[in-house]
């Protein structure tokens, strides 16, 4: 039997020569492996979260609260996917306006695409590898499942460009929950 190499290579979702730690927004919608409904379920157009799906939301706002250079917006737990809005405040390279000096020396710096594979602090790909595996380590302490995947292997990741972008994703993800028989996720039959 003989290994073709094609099969195994990864392909990146990631824009060619984006620094994802740049300032700006960036919308970011996380699934559970196969779209198993982990987190709780929709009651009345509202999201009504389990254990599980707390963890997700405790996770997500301790990722700004251990992290100065990120602040979060608009977020939603979902029954099988997670939905949220980042910001990154501080290019990490200088001062950024209330937040005293860089954390970071200039010199560090390599572009992203070099790096690709590699974690790279401060970056989108890097805070949500955490953030997921976060989740994973204290969804599986709770349900006594070690080393069970709760993710998928990836995630979606847009880049909020202006403010008219930037309205309609926040307002699709306050929507999110009252629209779950509509959403592409909704694991029940479309016909």
């Amino acid at each position: 039997m003989t290994c073709n190499p094609a099969i195994h290579h990864r392909r990146s979702i990631r824009l060619k020569d984006y620094d994802y730690r740049q300032a700006g927004a960036y919308f970011v919608t996380i699934c559970t492996r196969g779209q198993e409904c982990l987190f709780g379920e929709i009651v009345n157009g509202e999201m009504i979260c389990n254990e599980m799906g707390m963890i997700v939301q405790v996770e997500w706002e301790k990722t700004a609260a251990i992290r100065s250079e990120i602040e979060l917006d608009e977020f939603v737990v979902m029954p099988n996917h997670f939905h949220g809005i980042i910001w990154i405040v501080d290019d990490c390279w200088g001062t950024a306006p209330g937040r005293g000096t860089a954390r970071r020396a200039p010199t560090d710096h390599a572009p992203i695409h070099e790096q690709f594979g590699k974690p790279v602090a401060g970056s989108i790909p890097t805070i949500v590898r955490a953030f997921k595996s976060a989740v994973t380590r204290h969804i599986n302490i709770a349900r006594n499942t070690p080393g069970v995947p709760v993710w998928q292997r990836n995630y979606y990741e847009h880049i909020i460009r202006n403010e008219k972008s930037y309205l309609k994703i926040a307002q699709y993800i306050r929507n999110n929950p009252t629209q779950w028989e509509l959403d592409n996720l909704y694991p029940g039959d479309k016909r």
